[in-house]
């Protein structure tokens, strides 16, 4: 899960992926990413947390890392949070950037429609809700497909 800073909307989406992933008895590793360099080492946005700890998700042990062309090897799928995000997932991996395995989240939900997720980084409270909302339901998604092509 990858986003610009890894402090608001990645991290809110591993969280809930965690969650799905242990509800549904999966064995995924999950993780996030920033694409840019702020924020190393820190934990998420206090509202990015408070909002998971009101869906009883605990995020406060993430930390900001940075999204790295490596981890085109790492993973199997990495879902960008935001058009711009995949693009800049595009050129740091440069010439390791797989298409194959680099998505849109919200691609799960409505395939082909480009929809990004809205960084709550600025907004009030409300965006952090509206943002986790878009998030648990491509996730969601994501685990009603996978989970039946990948564990059946």
């Amino acid at each position: 899960m990858v986003c610009l800073g890894n402090i608001c909307r990645s991290p809110m989406a591993e969280g809930i992926l965690k969650k799905l992933v242990k509800q549904y008895n999966l064995n995924w590793e999950v993780a996030s990413a920033g694409t840019n360099d702020y924020h190393r080492g820190e934990p998420p946005h206090p509202l990015a947390r408070k909002v998971c700890h009101i869906h009883g998700i605990n995020i406060d042990s993430i930390r900001k890392r940075k999204f790295c062309a490596t981890d085109f090897k790492e993973y199997d799928r990495i879902y960008a949070m935001a058009t711009d995000v995949l693009e800049e997932m595009r050129y740091i991996a440069g010439k390791d950037f797989d298409a194959r395995k680099a998505g849109l989240l919200m691609d799960e939900l409505y395939p082909g429609r480009r929809i990004s997720v809205p960084d709550p980084w600025y907004g009030p409270e409300d965006a952090f809700h509206q943002a986790y909302k878009m998030i648990e339901n491509a996730c969601k998604a994501l685990v009603e497909k996978y989970a039946v092509t990948c564990c059946s």
